[in-house]
C-alpha cells in the first residue's frame, strides 16, 4: 500500500460538512468520488479535522492508501481535475510513510473565525463571514479571550453532541484583533471539542456588544454547563486554517 497526505481549501457552504452522508454532500465524499475517477480504485479518507456543514478551509489535511503508486504531482493536478468546478481545491500532495496520520499525527490545528460588524451586509462576503450589524468592542472581546487561555473543562463550550472522551483541553492562543470593519478571531491547540470555537466565538460576541462583562464569559467558563454558553456563532464564518505535524 502506498500512503499519501493532500492538503485542502474548500468553501464549505454548499457542504454537509466533511464527513461522508449518504443522503447529504460533503467534502469526504467528493474528494473520495474524485480520487475514484483517478485512480479507479475505492478509498476512504480520514481528515484532520471533521469540519461542520458550511466550516470553510484553508488548510485541511487528508490522507488515504492506495494500491497503486502514483506520482504525487499527478495526484493534486488530476483531483483538481476531477474536481470541477473547484468548490475544493488540492494544493499540495505528497508521499508518506503508513505511519502518517491526518488525525492523529497532528500536533497543532489553527482556526480562524471572522466577524464583520459594519452596518452594510456584506454581499461580497456572503458566507464568509458572520455579520453583525453593531460595532463591537474587540478590546474588551480580546481581555475576555484570555480567560480561556490555558487548560480547562470546557463543558460550557461544548456540543451536547461532542464524542470526545473529556471535555478538558488546552487552549494554546486565542486572540481577537480589528482590521477596519474585520475582527479577525484566532485559535490554535493540538484539538478542539465539537463546536468549541464557535461557541467561545459566540459568547465573546456578547462581551463585545455589552451584553456580558469579562467577568460574565469567567462565571460561564467556570460554571461547566452547556446551558451558560452564550451565542453558538454560525459556521460561515469559521475557517480551519492549517496543521502542524
Amino acid at each position: 500500500m502506498f500512503r499519501y497526505a493532500i492538503t485542502i481549501e474548500y468553501d464549505g457552504s454548499d457542504f454537509h460538512g466533511w464527513q461522508k452522508q449518504k443522503a447529504h454532500r460533503s467534502v469526504q465524499g467528493d474528494i473520495e468520488k474524485a480520487i475514484k475517477k483517478l485512480t479507479s480504485e475505492e478509498v476512504k479518507t480520514q481528515a484532520a479535522g471533521r469540519t461542520d456543514k458550511g466550516v470553510h478551509g484553508k488548510g485541511q489535511v487528508a490522507h488515504f492508501d492506495l494500491n497503486k503508486e502514483w506520482d504525487a504531482f499527478r495526484i493534486q493536478e488530476g483531483l483538481n481535475y476531477h474536481l470541477r468546478p473547484n468548490e475544493i481545491a488540492i494544493i499540495s500532495s505528497k508521499a508518506v510513510g503508513q505511519d502518517f496520520e491526518a488525525r492523529f499525527s497532528a500536533t497543532r490545528r489553527y482556526y480562524e473565525y471572522i466577524i464583520s460588524d459594519r452596518r452594510a451586509p456584506p454581499v461580497l462576503e456572503r458566507n464568509r463571514v458572520w455579520h453583525v450589524p453593531t460595532t463591537l468592542d474587540e478590546k474588551a472581546m480580546n481581555e475576555a479571550a484570555q480567560v480561556a487561555v490555558g487548560r480547562h473543562d470546557f463543558t460550557t463550550f461544548r456540543s451536547i453532541e461532542c464524542q470526545s472522551k473529556s471535555p478538558i483541553k488546552s487552549l494554546d492562543f486565542f486572540d481577537v484583533q480589528r482590521d477596519g470593519q474585520h475582527i479577525f478571531i484566532k485559535a490554535n491547540a493540538l484539538s478542539f471539542l465539537h463546536h468549541q470555537v464557535r461557541s467561545l466565538v459566540g459568547s465573546i460576541k456578547l462581551v463585545g456588544q455589552g451584553k456580558w462583562s469579562v467577568a460574565d464569559f469567567a462565571s460561564a467558563l467556570e460554571a461547566k454547563e452547556r446551558k451558560r454558553c452564550g451565542t453558538l456563532a454560525p459556521s460561515a464564518g469559521l475557517y480551519l486554517m492549517k496543521v502542524d505535524y
